[in-house]
């Protein structure tokens, strides 16, 4: 099996708390590499970010990556929250350009991801393992394929260690973007973003705010399975199972899922493989 880590949302609420402290009690048992700590774009949640690595690490004995967004934030309040998290002992971190939030009018001091991990790199030199992130299908805001695949090679370029994939449903997407960045000199390692179907309206709000793929023939099967919520998990599960089975055979170097804060759907493909 191949290495797996998981993505959480920070919780705001006791309620959300207690969710989160299940869903990491029940993935822990699959000795995840790592785990990962979203926050809200322009920082709106990052309070509650550093909360959530701090009794990831403290209480469950994780290892906590904190995501790290460019937008809103200048070069000293970047800085400050890199050295809060080094005095943490955080050792990962996932940066990320990430969206302008609504009513912003203008980035922080670092208008892309590329310049954020320079950042990082020239302040704590080694001390961080920086995961950026790609797009197997492409960036939505991408001019096009050649300028989307020259960006991600900015970000290595720029001292990031691996990247993280937007997830996907179709592996080939995944290889034949592994196959083209290769091509362009990027040796590290591309580990695919796998995301759970628990709820298929759900993923279709989020497959198209982010430029997701849901391959017609699974939409339409998720579509015929109506309301029966025990078939989609069923079924879900078994199809996402299958893509990650054909993604490690093919040389993934590991795994990484979008948990939403939930353990059930992950737990349920990771028992099939």
């Amino acid at each position: 099996m191949a290495a797996v880590s998981f993505e959480f949302f920070p919780p705001k609420t006791d309620e959300q708390r207690e969710g989160l402290a299940r869903a990491a009690t029940a993935l822990k048992a699959h000795a995840p590499e790592y785990v990962s700590v979203t926050f809200g774009a322009g920082g709106s949640t990052l309070s509650y970010t550093v909360e959530a690595v701090r009794d990831l690490l403290d209480r469950h004995g994780l290892v906590a990556a904190p995501h790290l967004s460019c937008m809103g934030g200048t070069r000293e309040e970047v800085r400050r929250l890199v050295d809060e998290y080094r005095d943490l002992g955080v050792r990962r971190i996932v940066a990320l350009r990430g969206d302008l939030p609504s009513g912003m009018a203008s980035f922080g001091d670092f208008r892309y991801a590329s310049d954020l991990v320079a950042f990082i790199r020239a302040e704590t030199g080694d001390h961080f393992h920086l995961d950026v992130a790609c797009y197997p299908e492409v960036h939505p805001q991408a001019e096009d394929a050649l300028a989307d695949l020259a960006n991600f090679k900015r970000k290595i370029d720029a001292g990031a260690n691996s990247a993280i994939t937007q997830y996907f449903y179709n592996a080939d997407g995944y290889f034949r973007f592994v196959d083209a960045v290769r091509r362009l000199g990027v040796d590290v390692p591309i580990v695919p973003g796998i995301m759970p179907i628990a709820n298929f309206s759900q993923l279709r709000r989020f497959s198209e705010m982010c430029g997701a793929e849901i391959p017609r023939w699974l939409g339409k099967r998720l579509a015929a399975l109506g309301d029966d919520a025990a078939a989609i998990r069923e079924f879900s599960a078994d199809v996402v199972a299958d893509l990650c089975r054909r993604l490690v055979d093919g040389g993934a170097p590991g795994l990484h899922f979008y948990t939403l804060n939930r353990a059930k759907p992950t737990l349920a493909i990771l028992e099939r493989l």
